[in-house]
């Protein structure tokens, strides 16, 4: 009866919802390649485009656009590509990497999609070889070799200069910060949207909390560290643009790891929209997930209803497509190779991967029947609109 019920809820709310304008699946696969077992600083930098990463699948874009009716994808990729350790965090760039990343960025804007820029750094920078550990956190003033905020900050004056000129791309500022004080991640947000904003962009901002920027976390302390919301209602955004960008899982510690699903929508979320709502502010939940199978199918069809349901929210994306997962999952399998939600994507034994198990069988039918297809992307969203009327 729960699931039924739950089913029911679900698509009453896709079909009506006017709080989500932004919907969709992030890319991963542009941070790839890194990976080393003896934790060797370097490997894989700059990597291979097309071998060792990429960040989209442009009929893996297709599908989504013009079959699953989304019009938000979130790009990871990484600063040490973007800007080699040989140089520095910054303003100077691999302009090759850059091209690459730009193509595919403009590759969905130019189909009348959203684009979220996701440095998936985990507020860290100058070796991704073991993430999300490895690295001197940005803004770290006892670590000599960390990149500063004010270089932070300097990074994202010129990637937000290079891209003010499309108003569908939204920069997300960062992806996950952890183990860190919460007022330097604080601080970091500032001196990137301070950077932004003096370039003349008034693009949409997102910006992350520590704690792994969980949304069950929001208003606790974690592991000796500030809650996020004794600091993140701090920020100033000269242009009122700026939201807040969150992860949730539906697992046990939300972690994203275990099969089990235990927590759910409210449990994980009420403290955070109480927050928001009281501060005046939006978020994206831009990390989701749950494993297939009729066990998490109504926690998802929970969670998503909630997000489509209360205003606070904005926008999602869940987690993950990307064209070089292959067999692996991004998440909520205990590290059984079930694939992605790439569509296409099948798992080790042949069977149907993610796409199938869990996007077409449950998140296709929480998509909003009506999202933004015109227009900047604002905290304030746009016109809505249905897929077919966006030309």
């Amino acid at each position: 009866m729960l699931a039924k019920s739950l089913a029911a809820l679900a698509l009453l709310a896709a079909d009506v919802s006017a709080t989500i304008y932004y919907a969709g699946v992030a890319e991963s696969s542009g941070e790839f390649g890194v990976w080393s077992a003896t934790a060797t600083p370097g490997t894989g930098l700059p990597g291979r485009f097309g071998v060792d990463y990429q960040f989209i699948s442009k009929p893996g874009i297709d599908t989504y656009i013009t079959q699953n009716k989304v019009n938000l994808f979130r790009i990871a990729f990484l600063l040490e590509r973007m800007c080699p350790p040989a140089t520095g965090l910054g303003s100077k760039f691999n302009e090759t990497h850059f091209d690459l990343f730009k193509e595919s960025v403009e590759y969905i804007t130019n189909k009348g999609a959203y684009v979220i820029l996701d440095p998936h750094n985990y507020m860290r920078y100058n070796d991704p070889s073991s993430q999300p550990f490895s690295g001197s956190v940005i803004g770290n003033s006892s670590d000599p070799k960390a990149a500063t905020t004010a270089q932070f900050g300097q990074f994202w004056a010129e990637l937000g200069g290079r891209f003010k000129n499309n108003n569908k791309v939204i920069f997300g500022l960062m992806n996950e910060p952890h183990d860190m004080q919460t007022s330097l991640v604080l601080a970091n947000n500032q001196a990137a949207i301070n950077g932004i904003r003096r370039t003349g962009a008034a693009n949409l901002i997102i910006a992350p909390g520590n704690a792994w920027t969980g949304a069950h976390a929001w208003t606790t302390g974690y592991t000796g560290y500030d809650a996020n919301s004794d600091y993140m209602y701090k920020l100033v955004d000269p242009l009122n643009n700026t939201g807040f960008d969150v992860h949730q899982y539906l697992d046990k510690d939300s972690s994203g790891g275990p099969l089990e699903c235990t927590r759910h929508a409210a449990e994980n979320l009420d403290p955070l929209t109480a927050w928001l709502k009281k501060y005046k502010f939006k978020a994206f939940v831009t990390e989701f997930g749950a494993a297939n199978g009729t066990q998490c199918k109504p926690y998802l069809e929970e969670f998503v209803t909630y997000l489509n349901t209360h205003e606070e929210y904005i926008g999602w994306t869940a987690w993950a497509a990307g064209p070089f997962w292959g067999p692996y999952s991004p998440c909520c399998t205990n590290s059984a190779q079930w694939g992605s939600l790439e569509p296409g994507s099948v798992a080790s034994d042949g069977s149907p991967g993610l796409y199938t198990t869990v996007w077409q069988a449950t998140i296709q039918a929480l998509v909003p029947k009506r999202l933004q297809w015109k227009g900047p992307a604002s905290v304030k969203g746009g016109v809505l609109s249905s897929a077919l009327a966006r030309s």
